[in-house]
């Protein structure tokens, strides 16, 4: 019995390899070290993508003219930015070179006016949006239909859609939404 027993263990010493440390003097077979193989390839990945993140942002100095004249405001603070920041920043500053002067004026015009809104109603517009964010993705889908159907109906269907909400909601029911952007028409009593 005992020789069935250690037939085994002499064919796992024969393809296995012997470790140190912690699993010194044990022999491992192919599973095992496939194990240890696949441990360490996603952690040498894992480690790999370190520099690379920090590679990505760095001083003011790295930066090309063009994107040193769109984040010109951010000079200052540059540095003190976490490396995270600063490539998100970097990679909005080249989306903004390739607009056109009309996206432009746009963009700026959302950014007036997100400027102009009282906090709360910023903080509002921070939690919907991580709202969004955690929603499942069908249903993002489903929102960012919805929201384009929406926009692409005329401003009269739009405004005869928001009379009819209000003709139909109870009495009770807050329209939840900020004035910004939308203009409610006036409450009935």
């Amino acid at each position: 019995m005992a020789g069935e027993q250690r037939k085994p263990r002499e064919a796992q010493r024969k393809r296995g390899v012997t470790f140190e440390g912690k699993n010194a003097g044990k022999n491992l077979g192919k599973r095992e070290m496939n194990k240890y193989f696949r441990v360490l390839a996603v952690a040498m990945i894992l480690f790999s993508l370190i520099p690379c993140q920090e590679a990505l942002a760095g001083p003011w100095e790295k930066l090309t003219p063009e994107e040193q004249q769109v984040l010109r405001t951010l000079r200052e603070q540059w540095d003190q930015l976490p490396a995270e920041r600063q490539e998100r920043l970097r990679r909005w500053a080249e989306r903004w070179q390739r607009m056109t002067p009309e996206e432009r004026k746009e963009v700026e015009e959302r950014l007036r006016r997100w400027q102009e809104l009282p906090p709360q109603e910023k903080e509002t517009i921070r939690k919907r949006y991580q709202d969004f964010r955690n929603l499942p993705q069908e249903e993002q889908d489903r929102v960012r239909r919805g929201s384009r159907w929406f926009q692409d109906l005329t401003p009269q269907q739009r405004q005869d859609l928001r009379e009819q909400w209000q003709k139909s909601a109870p009495p009770d029911r807050i329209d939840p939404r900020p004035e910004w952007p939308y203009k409610r028409p006036p409450q009935k009593n």
